[in-house]
């Protein structure tokens, strides 16, 4: 007869292969009645068209130490991008804010296709909201009975109602408040259903990557907090407006020594193009991959571009200070 012990959730670390973005790999803590933690590590394959399935649980992130409280969104592990870290002992109440669309129980049906990984995405969101009678109501962790059976860890966990997070929780009083209410609902600005959120891919963030991340989140009409999780969950760590605008910024400063050289020097005119089009290439790959960071050769022809703004800048003002004769 298979035995079973108490445990509970301690800590969940999800990680996205960022050159196959169908792989997850996911990192469980658990801890043991008698408070020693047990660590499981465990792959996936995230279908685009089929249902999920779990494909291993050999350790990668785990050959050596791992400290989940070390983890953070947006960390590179190889070729591994952390995509969401829970700790109990670091985060205390989970903000369910935090987890990225792919792995929500309530806006992605998949995940039951894998319960390994979705009952403890359930435990976490019940950590935060439970549900009594069909009303939301604020649960203390509570410790989750898992089994050991052929298949593995087996846990039995409370099921969670499918909600929608990005619709109002009680759509049934939308229409309480009367004329006005109505009237003031339908002047605004209607947000992107969660099917359209789901469909966002790379190449939609990519047209407003010139943008800071709020006039983004206007144009792609969607919440600033719901862009975020999007680009967590695309591997994106940081927005990279920061990065285009600086390489947009030497391309232009590029582009006018050129048409300045081809004048005086044609020699240091071509070598200004061929800089100008390396900008542009890393550019580009920046817009296909923006967790890539500019490259060093770059990071010192811009620092050379700021120090001659600099003397040319305090010549100036040298200039403009020499008394009059």
């Amino acid at each position: 007869m298979a035995s079973s012990q108490a445990h509970s959730l301690k800590s969940l670390v999800v990680f996205k292969n960022y050159m196959y973005p169908e792989l997850i790999r996911a990192v469980h803590v658990y801890k043991l009645e008698d408070g020693v933690a047990k660590e499981v590590e465990r792959e996936y394959l995230f279908h685009t068209e089929n249902d999920y399935e779990e494909i291993g649980t050999y350790k990668v992130l785990t050959l050596e130490q791992f400290r989940p409280s070390a983890q953070f969104e947006g960390h590179v592990n190889g070729v591994w991008v952390c995509i969401y870290v829970f700790d109990v002992d670091h985060h205390g109440t989970p903000n369910l804010d935090d987890i990225p669309t792919i792995l929500s129980v309530y806006s992605n049906p998949k995940l039951a296709s894998i319960p390994t990984l979705a009952n403890d995405l359930k435990i976490i969101v019940q950590m935060n909201h439970g549900i009594k009678n069909g009303v939301k109501v604020q649960v203390l962790p509570k410790e989750t009975s898992f089994g050991n059976t052929a298949a593995g860890f087996h846990v039995r966990s409370h099921c969670v109602f499918p909600l929608d997070l990005n619709s109002a929780p009680y759509p049934e009083l939308e229409n309480e408040g009367g004329d006005k209410a109505s009237g003031l609902a339908n002047n605004k600005k209607r947000r992107a259903t969660t099917k359209d959120i789901a469909r966002l891919a790379l190449t939609d963030l990519a047209k407003y990557f010139d943008l800071p991340i709020v006039e983004a989140s206007k144009n792609l009409n969607v919440g600033l907090t719901v862009l975020k999780k999007k680009c967590r969950e695309l591997g994106i760590p940081r927005w990279p407006h920061r990065k285009i605008k600086s390489l947009d910024s030497l391309i232009r400063d590029l582009q006018a020594e050129v048409e300045q050289q081809q004048q005086e020097d044609e020699a240091a005119a071509l070598v200004a193009a061929k800089r100008q089009r390396m900008l542009e290439n890393e550019k580009e790959s920046i817009e296909r991959k923006p967790f890539m960071e500019i490259q060093m050769e770059t990071k010192k022809f811009r620092q050379d571009i700021f120090k001659k703004r600099y003397r040319a800048r305090a010549c100036d003002n040298e200039i403009r200070t020499l008394p009059l004769l």
